[in-house]
């Protein structure tokens, strides 16, 4: 559908082109589109779009700052960089009404309450910016994404005369609780996302944090007033919905993460018990948790130091992916283990102790299904620990 829409807009680019000095009639009306969720990872999350309408000009258009291509160059290690180039598209609204029924998702129109100056200083600036020397930006999911732009649009036209509902601070939540609300924590996609960003998600969200997902956005405008002509009145003229649909729930993975860790630990304390019982340890499990562990935490080090991710710094999950680990696994393949090893793991035993401590203080949120690791990665450490003086059998 992407590829679709990118061929669409592009042919439709010839034919929709207005001058910067193209002026809405007075029928025009500039309107926030809600989208609810999808059923792909990056669908979870909505969408926010801006219709433009004008009867007069004979314009239906649709301003749509979520389109990107899997298939451009280098996207994927763009991606994983950081360096997410996301562009504004143009097309008309009917065809984006018509992809949402088809994936079975609603869709809500916010009609803005805007005088005629700044209708026409909305749609000037999305006219200027969907040019193709200007439609690409640097894509960042919390802080300059498809629902953000559209609200800094708006704050840029109405500067101090627009004034944010603000009631829903009362639930004091952080970006990365209205992140899991999104995404369910049972699944694979969000452990990913959990252990891959850092503390900075932990924070309490501010009133424009929270515009970052398009339902809250939705919400806040709804509610929200700004100073028209001299008086107080709504942002939102009036609000309908145009594709009804039962919202997609978040479901957890089949084989979800808390289940196989789970599963996990319980394989990985019956051989801890049956190395006690036989007086021999399984070097090759050593050396998997260890060697796997240590490669998750060279990750996190490079999504920290070395990308532009602006929440991967400060995570951490390094306490129980510990990068030295990577090597720290060649070590325990050896008949014997050292008495500085027993120190090393020890370490990493305190590291582990920490975490819900960190958890409990609001410091760094860990996702729920990462506790059985947590508790698979401590049952072998201490296996070790205590065993390491007695020798084992080879």
């Amino acid at each position: 559908m992407i590829k679709k829409l990118l061929a669409l807009s592009f042919l439709l680019s010839i034919f929709y082109s207005y001058s910067q000095t193209a002026q809405l009639s007075a029928y025009a009306e500039i309107s926030i589109i809600t989208s609810g969720p999808g059923d792909h990872l990056y669908e979870k999350f909505g969408h926010t779009a801006v219709r433009v309408k004008d009867p007069m000009l004979n314009i239906d258009l649709l301003y749509n700052y979520g389109i990107f291509d899997f298939n451009g160059p280098d996207f994927y290690m763009n991606f994983v960089r950081g360096f997410m180039k996301y562009k504004l598209q143009r097309y008309p609204f009917h065809y984006s009404l018509k992809s949402a029924n088809e994936d079975e998702r609603w869709v809500k129109q916010q009609v803005l309450n805007l005088t005629q100056e700044q209708k026409n200083a909305y749609f000037k600036f999305l006219e200027i910016n969907a040019q193709p020397e200007n439609a690409s930006y640097f894509y960042d999911p919390f802080f300059d994404n498809c629902a953000t732009r559209p609200k800094d649009i708006l704050k840029d036209i109405l500067k101090d005369k627009l004034s944010f509902d603000t009631s829903i601070l009362k639930e004091q939540k952080s970006l990365r609780d209205l992140m899991n609300e999104k995404i369910n924590p049972n699944t694979w996609g969000s452990f990913g996302i959990n252990i891959a960003l850092g503390s900075r998600l932990d924070q309490i969200a501010t009133i424009e944090e929270y515009m970052y997902l398009p339902e809250y956005l939705f919400s806040i405008f709804e509610k929200s007033k700004f100073t028209k002509k001299g008086e107080v009145t709504n942002l939102v003229r009036s609000t309908k919905t145009l594709l009804e649909f039962e919202t997609k729930a978040s479901r957890a993975d089949s084989f979800s993460p808390f289940l196989i860790f789970s599963l996990l630990f319980f394989i990985i304390l019956f051989m801890s018990y049956n190395d006690i019982k036989k007086g021999k340890r399984s070097k090759i499990l050593d050396f998997s948790i260890l060697f796997i562990t240590g490669l998750i935490g060279v990750l996190i080090i490079f999504l920290w130091f070395f990308t532009n991710h602006s929440t991967a710094p400060n995570n951490f999950n390094f306490l129980w992916a510990f990068a030295p680990n990577l090597i720290m696994a060649f070590f325990v393949t050896k008949d014997e283990i050292k008495p500085w090893i027993n120190k090393y793991l020890t370490i990493l035993l305190v590291f582990l102790a920490l975490i819900p401590l960190l958890h409990l203080f609001r410091i760094q949120k860990f996702t729920y299904p990462l506790y059985p690791l947590i508790l698979l990665l401590a049952v072998r450490y201490i296996f070790l620990i205590k065993f390491q003086k007695i020798g084992f059998k080879q």
